[in-house]
């Protein structure tokens, strides 16, 4: 990864910092994503402590928004021509609905809009550095789930962590219909389920459910460096440099629901989200 570029969204805690102290490491140059100022010059200083000498440069943005998805997507073209790794990670749960300012869902906005505009938005940037890599972070949250068209921004009969699941199938979809797209051009897209993390998932949230969240991260939660590994593995590992449309768990091919491997559901999720983007279907 020497010299290499990667932009690392959600990168400022969690999985997403620990895979950019990993690609550090490696000696790619990272520009990290964030929300956060306080957080992110944080975890500028601790990869700097990790990673003497680390190449880092970080932006912020708000990922929930359009207008800040296409502000970051072009000052990040601007100043990187050629981006070797995309790592779509940032995400959260809401228990919560909420519209953001563009009149979407905030689960569907930040967690599945996001990955699709800066993907479309970076393209080009990816296909001057191929052979590229575009890495999702999905779950096998999307189980048990489907996507209801005629009701996408969920505002019938809303649950915090089936609009998640929903979220997470959604990346999945997302990821088959892009990697079809990107065929031939060199860049590849995959994408993973990291596992059930002790990360700030769900701290956002009040009541019962942060605490319920808290309490199955005690029992059954995995670390921060372990939930980073298969991120890494997409985003580094010769053993998946030809390998596209792909979904991952602990660093090694995995079947998700028949639900998420509908090329037909793939395609219209594609067509909605260009037409809420302002992109070409």
């Amino acid at each position: 990864m020497q010299g290499k570029v990667c932009v690392i969204t959600g990168a400022t805690s969690g999985i997403g910092l620990i895979a950019a102290e990993r690609l550090a490491a490696q000696g790619a140059r990272l520009v990290l994503i964030g929300r956060d100022p306080a957080r992110g010059e944080t975890a500028l200083a601790r990869i700097r402590q990790r990673v003497p000498g680390a190449q880092l440069a970080i932006r912020y943005a708000d990922l929930s928004l359009l207008a800040e998805m296409e502000r970051l997507a072009a000052e990040i073209a601007a100043a990187e021509p050629r981006i070797d790794v995309l790592v779509n990670n940032a995400g959260a749960m809401f228990s919560r609905r909420r519209v953001t300012a563009d009149g979407l869902e905030r689960t569907f906005a930040l967690n599945h809009m996001a990955y699709f505009l800066m993907s479309n938005r970076l393209r080009d940037c990816l296909a001057a550095a191929a052979p590229s890599r575009i890495v999702s972070v999905a779950s096998a949250a999307h189980r048990g789930n489907t996507l209801d068209f005629s009701d996408l921004q969920y505002e019938q009969n809303y649950r915090g962590f089936t609009a998640y699941g929903r979220s997470k199938l959604a990346n999945i979809l997302f990821t088959r219909e892009l990697a079809r797209r990107l065929a031939g051009t060199g860049v590849t897209a995959n994408c993973l389920h990291p596992g059930f993390v002790a990360t700030r998932f769900g701290d956002n949230n009040g009541g019962l459910i942060r605490l319920g969240i808290g309490v199955a991260k005690n029992f059954f939660a995995i670390s921060p460096e372990k939930g980073a590994e298969t991120i890494v593995y997409l985003a580094t590992s010769p053993e998946v440099a030809g390998t596209t449309g792909g979904y991952f768990a602990k660093s090694r091919p995995a079947t998700p629901t028949a639900a998420a491997q509908d090329d037909a559901a793939a395609r219209r999720l594609w067509e909605d989200s260009a037409k809420i983007a302002g992109l070409p279907g």
